[in-house]
């Protein structure tokens, strides 16, 4: 059987959980733990449902993102959260998720340079032709890594699904590798990455199954309908897919025979009730 490696954008899913739970829950102690709660109940199904022998958690630290070197407006539409109280943010809840991942005896890892992101897309490149490979986030950058190998796994409790080629070409009629590009015309709002003005999706897909790069688009593109929608955007477009384009790490945390996945028994109330998360 298959070696099979799971990775989950571990921040990708804290947010998730910690906004995507019906309600704040605090224990005894007046504590919010509905983060911590969200996450380690949601990760053990995760692992259920995708049975790995290796898995990596990785989580985004507080750092300078080199990206801001590319365009210092990257992400810049995201919360501050150093105005809100601490209790009333994702990361309050960080120490208790990994006291519980410690625990488990799962590997994880926050970073302190480069995104999450580049570290999954790097151990993705480097064992994709070894073993089967599951991202597990909602971030569609992913998309571009799907592979014979390699499916996203959306994690919405029992409507949970697996994103792959045919995913992929159902929803936007392109191929994975196809799909920087394709963003770079888009854009993305939730990173602050601006499309082009009147480029939508089924265009940016005609134009991606027309031309193979930015630069051929600019050459032989100039007697297509959408043309004049780009004049002048070709340098925008060019800093749009260096901003979506992952970084390849070459001193990855973690050896893959350090990624077993280990064995669970315990339920989540069991492991925060170890942990006195929850009384």
């Amino acid at each position: 059987m298959m070696k099979k490696l799971l990775l989950v954008d571990g921040s990708n899913l804290l947010f998730q959980m910690f906004y995507g739970m019906p309600s704040r829950i605090i224990n005894k102690e007046g504590k919010p733990i509905q983060g911590i709660l969200g996450f380690v109940g949601a990760l053990l199904k995760i692992i259920k449902a995708i049975s790995p022998s290796h898995i990596c958690i990785l989580f985004d630290g507080e750092h300078e993102n080199p990206r801001k070197a590319i365009q210092r407006e990257y992400k810049a539409n995201r919360p501050d959260f150093s105005t809100l109280p601490e209790e009333e943010t994702p990361f309050s809840q960080l120490e208790g998720i990994y006291k519980a991942l410690a625990l488990l005896k799962i590997p994880f890892k926050e970073l302190t340079d480069y995104e999450a992101d580049d570290y999954i897309a790097s151990y993705t490149t480097l064992y994709q032709d070894e073993m089967q490979i599951v991202i597990s986030s909602w971030d569609s950058d992913y998309f571009s890594l799907i592979h014979d190998n390699v499916t996203i796994y959306r994690y919405k409790g029992k409507k949970s699904y697996f994103c792959d080629e045919a995913y992929l070409r159902q929803k936007l009629h392109i191929q994975p590798k196809q799909y920087i590009f394709h963003k770079a015309l888009v854009g993305d709002p939730s990173d602050h990455i601006l499309g082009i003005p009147k480029i939508g999706i089924a265009t940016a897909s005609k134009i991606v199954n027309t031309y193979s790069t930015i630069q051929e688009l600019y050459e032989k593109g100039c007697l297509e309908v959408y043309y004049k929608y780009l004049i002048g955007y070709k340098e925008q477009i060019e800093e749009n897919y260096k901003l979506i384009s992952f970084y390849k790490i070459n001193s990855l945390p973690f050896s893959i025979d350090e990624l077993i996945c280990p064995s669970i028994s315990m339920t989540t109330n069991q492991i925060l009730k170890e942990l006195l998360i929850l009384n």
